[in-house]
C-alpha cells in the first residue's frame, strides 16, 4: 500500500492485496469486517488499514488470514492475537483498552470475545452480538 492514510481520508477500513483496494468502508465497528467474511473476498496475504483495531477486529482479520494490519489505534490484547497469528501490525496508538462509543465502558464486541482466542469461535460470537444488539437485546 502507498503512503497514503486511508484513515485520514475518511474511511474505517481498507484492505488491498497486491497493492490493489480490495474493499473499502465508512462504516464504525467491526460491521465492515464481518461484511468482508460473509461476501467470500479473498483476503488471504491482504493488508488492512484499520481505524480502530481491539481483540475483536484482531480475530476477525485472523479469521480472514491477511498478512499486515496498521491500526490508527490499537488495544495490547488485538496486538498480542496479531502476532499470535503471524500477522504484521503496526500502529499508531497503543491503548490498553477499547472503549465503547458512549465512553463509559469497554467496548461491546471486545467484551463478547473477552475468553475467545478462535477466530472462527470469535466470527460466530460476534455475529450472534451484532444481531441480538440490532433486536435491542444488548
Amino acid at each position: 500500500m502507498n503512503n497514503t492514510s486511508y484513515i485520514e481520508q475518511g474511511y474505517t477500513c481498507v484492505l488491498s492485496k497486491n497493492e490493489v483496494i480490495i474493499f473499502t468502508s465508512r462504516e464504525k465497528g467491526i460491521k465492515p469486517l464481518i461484511e468482508v467474511i460473509e461476501s467470500n473476498i479473498n483476503t488471504k496475504g491482504s493488508f488492512a488499514e484499520d481505524k480502530i483495531v481491539g481483540k475483536a477486529a484482531a480475530l476477525l482479520y485472523a479469521y480472514m488470514n491477511v498478512e499486515a494490519v496498521h491500526a490508527d489505534v490499537m488495544s495490547k490484547d488485538g496486538l498480542d492475537i496479531l502476532k499470535a497469528h503471524k500477522i504484521e501490525a503496526s500502529y499508531n496508538i497503543l491503548t490498553d483498552k477499547i472503549i465503547n462509543r458512549t465512553g463509559d465502558d469497554i467496548c461491546p464486541m471486545e467484551k463478547t470475545v473477552a475468553d475467545i482466542f478462535d477466530p472462527e469461535k470469535a466470527f460466530d460470537a460476534l455475529k450472534l452480538k451484532i444481531k441480538q444488539m440490532n433486536m435491542g437485546k444488548a
